[in-house]
């Protein structure tokens, strides 16, 4: 899948970069690198030319999703943790998981079957995932991979 963004604003709805602009850390971070409110954001690359979020921008992604959709369910610190561990919190990450013979997608490597599962059976429906490229987008993404994890710790009663 050929998937390319450049600047945060091309991957974020207007009120989660709103909400992104709010946050004291990333309004720093974002001014140091010189750039302003009211003009488009880049995003970060690595030496290879990857997007990748940083680590104040996922703690930040990951606060106001679990702030608007998970509140006192999950906490956001674990969200940046797997994000790291998953995939470097690479933006287009995709991993083909052998086994089950499925695309992993994103920062929180969420398949599309997974999603569209999560959206159809489990009513999570706040993101729209009708594009699989969707599933590359920060706030989709990790709205997904919350979710199931959220899905995860409470299957079986275990």
């Amino acid at each position: 899948m050929s998937i390319s963004y450049k600047y945060w604003d091309d991957c974020v709805d207007p009120e989660d970069m709103q909400l992104m602009w709010h946050d004291v850390d990333v309004c720093k971070e974002w001014s140091d690198a010189g750039e302003r409110l009211g003009q488009r954001v880049h995003l970060s690359r690595d030496p290879d030319g990857q997007t990748y979020v940083t680590q104040t921008e996922m703690r930040v992604v990951s606060r106001i999703i679990v702030d608007k959709h998970f509140k006192s369910q999950l906490d956001p610190d674990m969200l940046c943790a797997l994000a790291e561990i998953l995939s470097d919190r690479q933006l287009l990450a995709e991993k083909y998981d052998k086994k089950l013979k499925e695309t992993k997608i994103g920062i929180m490597q969420i398949s599309l079957k997974t999603a569209e599962w999560l959206a159809r059976e489990m009513g999570y429906r706040n993101y729209e995932i009708e594009n699989p490229s969707l599933l590359f987008r920060p706030f989709v993404n990790v709205y997904f991979g919350a979710a199931y994890i959220k899905w995860l710790f409470s299957h079986d009663g275990k």
